[in-house]
C-alpha cells in the first residue's frame, strides 16, 4: 500500500513538471534573493544612520565651482602724466589686523613683497575700521585711525593726528605705522592696497546709507570717499582694494556662526562683500575677491587661527592671488 501511495505521488511530480510546473529549487532560489536583499537593506541602514567620523571625510575641492569675482582696471595713461616714475615698485597697504595680526615673513605685506619683488610699506592700524563710529569722527581714538580719516590725513598732509591717537592708545606698533606715513614721499607710491578684515561688519557699522552715498559713517560710504580723495589728490596711484576673507561671527545667543548665515541688522557679511565691489566699480578701482576660493566653512579651521584671522598658508594664498592678478607674477 505505501509502495502504491509513493509511486502515485512520483507520477503526479511528473506529470506536473511536464505540464510545465515550477521546479521546487526556483522556490528555493527566490526565496534565498529576497533574504539577501533584505539583509543588504538592513545593513545599508544601519551604516548610514551610524555615519561617518567627519575627520575621515575627505572632500574633493574640484566638486565645488566658485566664482572668484576679480575686477581688474589698469590706470589710464593720462592719470600718469606729469608723473616721474622712480624706477621701483611701492606699495603702500592700509588695513586693520589683517595686515598688523602677523607682521613676520609669514604675514600679508611680507608674503606680497615676497611674490611682486616690491617694496611694501605696512600702514596698518589694528583694531581700525572703514567707517567711523561716531559723527565727528575725533572722539574714539580708532576713528581717528579709521581709513576714512587716515585717508583724509594723508590728502590734507596732517599724519601727526595719527601718530597723537597712537600714543592715546598707548600703542606702539600705531605710532610706528602713523610716523611711516609722515616720512613717506607719496610722489614714490605705485599701487595702493587697501585690506581690512571683516571688523565694519562685527563692530556693527552700518553698511551704506541710501541717503547719503558717501557717509564716513558707513562701510559703503568710508570707502566711496577715501577713494576719491586719494583719486584727486594722487591720480597716478593705482588702487586696489582685497576684500576680507569668510570669518565667524557671534549671533545674539553668543553662537559663534558663519558670518554668511549672521544679519545683525545691517546684512551679511556677503552684503559687505557687495558694497565694496559695487564702489569699486563705480570708481574704476581694481577688486580682489579673497572671500571665494580663499577660505570658506570647510577649510576654516585649515587657514584661520582663530574666527578671523588668517594664518600663514592663507596670507600666502592671497599674496600669491594678488600678485597673479595685479602684476601677473
Amino acid at each position: 500500500m505505501a509502495d502504491y501511495r509513493q509511486d502515485k505521488r512520483r507520477k503526479r511530480r511528473k506529470r506536473k513538471n511536464d505540464e510545465g510546473g515550477i521546479p521546487g529549487w526556483v522556490h528555493l532560489l527566490v526565496l534565498g534573493l529576497i533574504v539577501a536583499l533584505v539583509a543588504f537593506g538592513v545593513f545599508r541602514l544601519l551604516k548610514w544612520n551610524k555615519g561617518k567620523d567627519l575627520e575621515q571625510v575627505e572632500l574633493d575641492a574640484s566638486e565645488y565651482e566658485v566664482e572668484i569675482e576679480d575686477q581688474i582696471f589698469l590706470l589710464p595713461a593720462e592719470k600718469k602724466e606729469g608723473h616721474e616714475d622712480d624706477g621701483k615698485e611701492t606699495i603702500l597697504v592700509l588695513g586693520n589686523d589683517s595686515i598688523t595680526y602677523d607682521m613676520s615673513d609669514d604675514g600679508i605685506c611680507a608674503q606680497i613683497a615676497k611674490a611682486t619683488g616690491a617694496e611694501v610699506i605696512n600702514a596698518g592700524f589694528g583694531g581700525s575700521t572703514m567707517a567711523l563710529g561716531n559723527p565727528e569722527g575725533q572722539e574714539d581714538p580708532m576713528d581717528r585711525l579709521s581709513f576714512y580719516n587716515t585717508i583724509k590725513a594723508i590728502t590734507n598732509g596732517n599724519c601727526q593726528e595719527l601718530v597723537d591717537a597712537g600714543y592715546a592708545l598707548n600703542d606702539q606698533t600705531i605710532q610706528q605705522h602713523a610716523q611711516s606715513l609722515i616720512d613717506l614721499d607719496m610722489s614714490t607710491v605705485d599701487t595702493l592696497v587697501v585690506y581690512y578684515d571683516a571688523t565694519d561688519y562685527i563692530k556693527l557699522r552700518p553698511g551704506m546709507n541710501p541717503g547719503n552715498k558717501q557717509d564716513p559713517m558707513t562701510y559703503m560710504g568710508a570707502l566711496d570717499s577715501g577713494i576719491q580723495m586719494i583719486q584727486e589728490k594722487y591720480p597716478f596711484i593705482r588702487i586696489v582694494c582685497m576684500s576680507f576673507t569668510f570669518c565667524y561671527a557671534y549671533d545674539q545667543d553668543g553662537v559663534l556662526k558663519n558670518g554668511d548665515m549672521v544679519d545683525f541688522g545691517n546684512g551679511r557679511l556677503t552684503t559687505y562683500r557687495q558694497h565694496m565691489i559695487d564702489i569699486c566699480g563705480e570708481t574704476g578701482v581694481s577688486f580682489i575677491d579673497n572671500y571665494y576660493g580663499t577660505i570658506d566653512e570647510g577649510n576654516s579651521s585649515e587657514y584661520l587661527l582663530d574666527n578671523i584671522h588668517t594664518n600663514k598658508g592663507a596670507n600666502k594664498h592671497i599674496a600669491e592671488h594678488f600678485a597673479q592678478a595685479i602684476y601677473s607674477k
